[in-house]
């Protein structure tokens, strides 16, 4: 058994992912299996825009509250997360978060080692509590030839407006 503490945390440092942070807790080659576990804050008002990988995702709401966008058999509906509450997204269900509240909504999430590497190939170093810088070009650049690399889809600026999501 292995106890995360605050030293094996900061070895991975706190990655910028457009807007969010991650932090992970535990990588694949660490867990001998084809998974990761990260900690996801998403700040008040913030939003992971509309998207669609063929990972499969969970999340365990620790704290903060949020809207999950899910696809409900032929149409979209956003579901209110409270802490204490479990959402798991299957592959390959299109879906997006937003946090329409004053205070960051965090996550405990676990998926698969190719999204892990895709979180770590787009983040880019943050500071805890510090604010988020918006995206440059090229960083939007960089992060839609990794979606194509990784064959995940990422819902255009229409896509993402028509459900309440801006793009940065």
């Amino acid at each position: 058994m292995k106890v995360v503490d605050a030293i094996q945390r900061e070895k991975y440092g706190v990655l910028d992912v457009g807007r969010s942070t991650l932090e992970f807790l535990a990588l694949a080659n660490e867990t001998g299996a084809d998974y990761c576990v990260m900690i996801g804050t998403i700040p008040a008002g913030g939003c992971v825009t509309l998207h669609r990988h063929p990972d499969r995702e969970s999340f365990f709401l620790l704290s903060g509250a949020l809207e999950v966008l899910d696809y409900r058999g032929d149409s979209f509906e956003w579901l209110t997360v409270k802490p204490s509450e479990f959402v798991h997204i299957s592959s390959p269900v299109k879906h997006a978060w937003r946090n329409n509240s004053s205070d960051p909504a965090v996550t405990l999430m676990t998926t698969t080692s190719k999204l892990g590497r895709f979180f770590q190939e787009i983040g880019r170093p943050a500071n805890p509590g510090a604010p988020l810088s918006s995206p440059t070009p090229d960083d939007l650049q960089h992060l839609m030839r990794l979606a194509a690399k990784y064959e995940y889809w990422i819902g255009s600026a229409a896509e993402n407006a028509a459900f309440g999501v801006s793009l940065p």
